[in-house]
């Protein structure tokens, strides 16, 4: 079961807080970066991939019946809480809005950023993200993998965000993970997917 809070106004207000934290932490750990606009456009091709292998492979019986997390049968068969015919649009949009511009740089913040460099020894022993790890990268994939429901499209999503971080920098694999999850909840709301959400 999902809890919500009891009106769109407070999970807005409460995504607003956290958003503004988000940003100013954001500014403080890619104040090195200086992304070059080719960074940006990697982010936004990856992220566009992204979504992509996130939604072909539910056409496949077998991807929902091995791959999916839960039952997702009786995820389609519920009304979601997010459909604006049950909290109505204001709390769609702002969920929308809180998974892009806060879950994403979060996430890519904790995989690719704290997790990736902790694993080979922490900032202090010199890890750093552009430096690629075989057991660092293997671990930050399998990980963010068991944090989704759908498995197999969360580890090709870690893969690619994680080799975007270290070969064009964390920045740009968080402009990929914020347009994958802009692109994602557009679907879930045009298509009625909230089995996605």
């Amino acid at each position: 079961m999902v809890v919500l809070p009891s009106t769109a106004l407070a999970y807005t207000a409460r995504a607003t807080v956290s958003g503004l934290l988000l940003s100013a932490y954001l500014i403080f750990a890619c104040r090195r970066e200086k992304p070059a606009v080719s960074s940006v456009l990697w982010g936004l091709g990856a992220g566009i991939l992204v979504c992509a292998l996130w939604i072909w492979p539910e056409h496949f019986e077998a991807y929902r019946k091995f791959c999916v997390i839960g039952d997702l049968a009786q995820v389609e068969a519920t009304a979601s809480p997010y459909d604006p015919v049950v909290c109505g649009w204001a709390l769609t949009i702002a969920k929308l809005l809180g998974s892009a511009f806060i879950i994403a740089p979060a996430e890519e913040l904790f995989f690719r950023s704290f997790l990736y460099r902790w694993i080979q020894g922490g900032e202090s022993s010199g890890a750093r993200i552009d430096q690629f790890d075989i057991c660092a990268f293997l671990w930050t994939v399998v990980l963010f993998a068991l944090e989704h429901n759908r498995w197999l499209a969360g580890a090709m999503a870690g893969a690619i965000y994680g080799i975007l971080a270290i070969r064009k920098g964390l920045f740009s694999a968080i402009v990929a993970h914020i347009v994958t999850n802009l692109a994602l909840g557009a679907y879930v709301i045009l298509r009625g997917e909230w089995a996605f959400w």
